[in-house]
């Protein structure tokens, strides 16, 4: 079956663009016009992509995004008109799996859209084969079930935050480069800056903080990220 993307983006110019370049590469595509066109349609049938325009009427990007992930970690791509550092730390914090800056090339949105998709499908199958629980101290990584806790509770991750994760879990001790966790996360075929993995990084340390936990991600000066000692905070 064709993965169903829910386009949200009230430039109708930009809509066409993007369902034409979706379609032609296989992919089914339902277009919302503003955010609450867009949470109507999610809830009516969830999609297996979001590709979400920040600046709209009625309701903004970053708050359909908030919405949504009270009840689903689906994929989400946000769009926007404005290079923005401010607007990409925020959307990647507040559960967006990556971002595209207009204008930009209808190939290079395909192209990451297929790579999150992929990434998807590699965790199902992750989880079809029942691969073994990962643990370091107090924090817990489960792939069969996509859960992770710290201390028992559960934190909720997007799909790249909980790569980006079983990537340090997994050699708790070994410092990654971003190079590496991008090559983990996003399987390598696209571009992602520096400042897109920062900014999942901290947000990954800001679930952890908020379930009770310190020192959980180390940042390695010139070289890039280890896990901490993920300590309970007293």
């Amino acid at each position: 079956m064709a993965p169903r993307i829910l386009v949200v983006d009230d430039d109708s110019h930009i809509c066409e663009v993007i369902c034409f370049a979706l379609e032609k590469a296989g992919m089914a595509t339902v277009v919302a016009r503003d955010g609450l066109q867009a949470l109507d349609a999610f809830r009516q049938r969830p999609a297996d992509l979001v590709v979400l325009d920040i600046g709209m009427p009625e309701m903004d990007g970053l708050e359909v995004c908030r919405q949504i992930r009270k009840s689903s970690e689906v994929p989400i791509l946000f769009l926007s008109a404005r290079d923005d550092e401010i607007d990409r730390i925020l959307g990647l914090e507040i559960g967006g799996d990556d971002y595209v800056t207009k204008p930009f090339s209808p190939r290079e949105l395909v192209a990451r859209v297929n790579v999150i998709l992929k990434r998807v499908r590699n965790g199902l199958k992750v989880a079809k084969s029942v691969e073994e629980s990962l643990a370091w101290r107090a924090l817990s990584l489960d792939p069969s079930t996509h859960e992770v806790r710290f201390n028992g509770s559960e934190l909720s991750l997007t799909a790249i935050e909980f790569e980006i994760l079983r990537t340090l879990i997994a050699r708790p001790r070994q410092v990654f480069s971003r190079d590496q966790i991008l090559d983990q996360a996003y399987g390598g075929a696209i571009h992602v800056s520096d400042r897109t993995i920062d900014s999942h990084i901290r947000n990954i340390r800001s679930k952890i903080l908020r379930a009770g936990g310190e020192n959980a991600i180390e940042t390695v000066h010139g070289v890039g990220f280890r896990l901490g000692r993920c300590e309970a905070s007293a």
